[in-house]
């Protein structure tokens, strides 16, 4: 079955950056789409930014647009690059995959990562 391993939440001040990452295992087939989704307190989970590895395409959440970059550093692993950061980033970072397309919604996606906290001070 597949797993995710996130890494690299921490407490930084604002300004400051960070680097998640995100490996998963057991995947056998191509085409799989990972990201990262973030929660915090009384909010609803929402997406950060995905990116699909058959080809690389990438989608950001518009609080996430040039201050974040997602990439792929092996076939099954991806970073997200953090910089900038804003007390309103402060939260609990997922990653997310499924074997497939990317969609927005945290619903469509099948594997879960345990998360990894980010939190940003004024």
């Amino acid at each position: 079955q597949v797993r995710l391993a996130e890494s690299g939440g921490g407490s930084v001040q604002a300004g400051g950056s960070l680097r998640l990452s995100c490996a998963a295992s057991g995947y056998t087939k191509t085409g799989i789409c990972m990201g990262w989704f973030r929660q915090a307190p009384g909010k609803e989970r929402e997406r950060v930014a995905h990116i699909y590895t058959d080809g690389g395409r990438t989608w950001y959440d518009d609080s996430a647009k040039d201050r974040f970059t997602i990439s792929q550093d092996a076939e099954t692993t991806v970073s997200l690059q953090m910089n900038s950061l804003k007390p309103e980033d402060t939260a609990m970072y997922y990653c997310a995959a499924r074997g497939g397309y990317c969609y927005r919604y945290p619903t469509e996606y099948t594997w879960w990562g345990q998360g990894t906290p980010v939190t940003v001070s004024s």
